[in-house]
């Protein structure tokens, strides 16, 4: 595979463009207004670019707001504790670690608040240590400086040539639903029948399908700030989100009930004729809702005999499924045409219970906790290093630890971004060096600087719409510009620079070394631990802990699933064996809490049965990675048993439904299900 960049097209050099225009925008109003760091301004405007102009409107909002209570909380610490170093660098560190901690429980730009609350308050705060008479004006500069860059990234990506996030969601959810519906195809045409086939044909798709769902969630925010255009929900979007997650357990239900239907050889030819037709149906690509009618008719419930066998069990499962595919796919395509064009949603949806699903999310407290811990002690290190040594320029070590545990605290290892973040330092004060001691002394007017400042900023610009160069392009670009330290006239003291430079390196390294020792974790240990946490709220739900619904509890742990599933790379052979459980669990926690719900409309012998099996299925989820075993085989069948008593009954009916599809989940490879004999033979065969 070759490692060469993709050469930039015209949408990657008019992104560069675009924010060098506002870059000089910003600079050009903080000297005309005669701010005293206006280059805050050019490092906030290329923090906040982003390539689609609703993502960088949407987190303006945020950002400005965030800015603004970090400035408050400079303000109210630094003349309080200015006399005591110790505890006012304690105090800021306290500060970061809880805005970076609740800024990780929100994977939305909601996020950006509380994060530029957190380092804002060191930006301002360290540096003014020396002079703490003016934090006032310190801090309200700073917030001007830092808001007008946002602005005016904000302004420049909306008037000029905006980059919609429309065409790509249209273009990313067309190949996803392309993927999904080869996926589904094999399952309906019986491609990967049998257990190795089963998981050679959906295994791999179905995770991820799962990833590629989750990321949606970045284009959801940007699609609210949309310019112009048909009206377009974001809500109709991370319901979208919400249905596409959910096609993982339905279809990967689907295709378990065929497999062991094959294998039972008791597919019937109604059934084979409703999956053939259905295939045929899903390969048109037609959202007529008279044919997803007649399809679903053709799949609705049909009596259970007296005594149902297992197979019987298992085709009226199939069934169910089959409805809730047909009514997924319709609705989804529905929510796809409203995304692409506006059109109105009209009408209810028929898979309505993944809208009240649409705002859950995993929240990970443990990680949080731990990121806002080792920021507060790269802060507390850099600090005391700062303080003992007397370093005049010592406080941009703390401040650069601060911003470097920030930025990329929501990567399971982020010592090597950090170290990133770092070299793009250095980077950057390489070029700053040349600017402000060979290129700066000639520029004397604002057009020639504009000029002499292009070829860097564009070419930092346009690597910034790159993957793979867009970190240290953006940290050159913000380290550089800082350390440049443009003001209203020239100055150019090289020991001042160098001191600068240095602080900032050193920053960055202190936090890189204090995160690898107390937060980084492997790509491999954040699957097994979601996983964990997945099998802990199994094991809640069983214990009838909390009032969950059954998508509710699918749609966490669909979440984690997402989460999960980028990070599978990583794990070594001997764990493909739980992988292959991921959704096989959720569909176990859907089926386990309708069947919690619906116990108490049961006959009293199945309802102890059920009761029992709950228990059972509490203690099997506690157990970190525990397989299923005999005894939890036993009181699935002896629930079976009991609700087998009156199968007529529609109580009895949905814990069966609940019952087949956690004995599935649990036991795919366990011999069928063998139903109690009719007492009446009972003699007769003891004789």
């Amino acid at each position: 595979m070759s490692g060469a960049l993709p050469l930039p097209g015209w949408r990657d050099w008019a992104f560069a463009l675009k924010t060098y225009a506002a870059a000089m925008l910003a600079l050009f109003l903080a000297l005309w207004i005669d701010l005293p760091r206006p280059y805050w301004a050019v490092g906030t405007v290329y923090i906040t670019s982003q390539v689609l102009a609703g993502a960088t409107r949407s987190k303006a909002l945020y950002r400005v707001l965030g800015t603004l209570l970090g400035a408050v909380m400079a303000v109210a610490l630094v003349p309080n504790l200015v006399n005591a170093p110790e505890l006012l660098t304690l105090a800021i560190a306290l500060w970061v670690g809880l805005c970076l901690y609740l800024s990780l429980l929100d994977r939305t730009p909601r996020s950006y608040l509380m994060m530029l609350a957190g380092y804002t308050a060191a930006l301002i705060g360290f540096p003014s240590v020396t002079e703490p008479g003016a934090i006032f004006d310190t801090a309200v500069a700073r917030a001007e400086e830092i808001s007008l860059g946002i602005l005016s990234a904000a302004l420049v990506s909306a008037v000029v040539l905006p980059q919609s996030a429309v065409p790509q969601i249209e273009a990313r959810l067309t190949l996803w639903l392309a993927q999904a519906r080869g996926w589904v195809a094999d399952v309906l045409g019986r491609t990967g029948a049998g257990q190795d086939g089963q998981a050679r044909d959906s295994q791999a798709k179905r995770l991820r399908l799962a990833a590629d769902a989750i990321a949606f969630d970045a284009l959801a925010t940007p699609l609210r700030y949309d310019a112009g255009g048909p009206p377009r929900s974001p809500e109709a979007m991370a319901t979208l989100r919400q249905h596409m997650l959910m096609f993982m357990p339905i279809v990967s239900a689907v295709a378990d009930r065929i497999a062991a239907l094959e294998q039972a050889r008791a597919l019937t030819a109604p059934l084979r004729a409703l999956l053939a037709d259905m295939a045929a149906w899903i390969a048109s690509g037609t959202t007529d809702p008279e044919a997803a009618a007649r399809l679903r008719a053709r799949a609705a419930d049909e009596p259970l005999p007296r005594r149902p066998d297992w197979n019987d069990l298992v085709r009226a499962s199939l069934r169910a499924r089959l409805r809730d595919f047909i009514d997924l796919r319709q609705d989804t395509r529905l929510l796809q045409r409203h995304i692409a064009d506006g059109r109105p949603v009209s009408g209810a949806l028929a898979f309505r219970y993944t809208a009240a699903a649409r705002t859950i999310r995993h929240r990970d407290h443990g990680m949080a906790l731990l990121s806002a811990i080792g920021v507060v002690l790269a802060i507390g290190l850099t600090g005391t290093i700062w303080i003992a040594t007397g370093w005049p320029d010592g406080a941009g070590a703390p401040m650069m630890a601060a911003v470097g545990c920030c930025f990329f605290a929501a990567q399971d290892d982020p010592a090597p971004h950090i170290l990133g973040f770092a070299n793009s330092a250095i980077v950057g004060a390489l070029v700053a060096g040349f600017y402000l001691f060979a290129v700066l002394p000639l520029a004397t007017s604002f057009e020639m600087l504009a000029l002499a400042l292009s070829p860097a900023l564009i070419l930092a610009g346009v690597l910034m719409t790159q993957g793979r160069t867009a970190p240290i392009a953006m940290g050159a670009a913000v380290n550089g510009f800082t350390m440049l330290a443009l003001q209203g006239s020239y100055t150019g003291d090289f020991a001042a620079f160098t001191n600068s430079a240095l602080a900032v390196i050193l920053g960055m390294w202190a936090a890189a070394l204090v995160t690898r020792l107390v937060r980084s974790v492997g790509s491999g240990w954040s699957a097994r631990r979601l996983r964990g946490i997945n099998r802990r709220s199994l094991a809640r739900a069983a214990a009838r802990e909390g009032r969950q619904n059954g998508l509710e509890l699918a749609a966490i742990m669909l979440d984690r699933v997402g989460l999960i599933a980028p990070r599978l790379a990583a794990l070594p052979p001997e764990d493909a064996a739980w992988t292959a459980d991921l959704l096989a669990e959720v569909r176990v926690g859907i089926n386990l809490v309708e069947l919690r719900r619906d116990r108490r409309r049961l006959a009293p012998a199945a309802k102890a049965a059920v009761e029992r099996l709950l228990e059972a299925l509490a203690r099997h989820f506690r157990a970190p990675a525990a397989r299923a075993g005999d005894d939890l085989l036993g009181a699935v069948d002896a629930a079976l048993d009991a609700a087998l008593a009156e199968p007529g009954d529609p109580a009895h009916r949905a814990a069966l439904m609940g019952l087949v599809g956690i004995r599935r989940g649990l036991f795919p490879a366990a011999p069928p299900y063998q139903p109690p004999l009719p007492a009446a033979t009972e003699p007769g065969l003891a004789a």
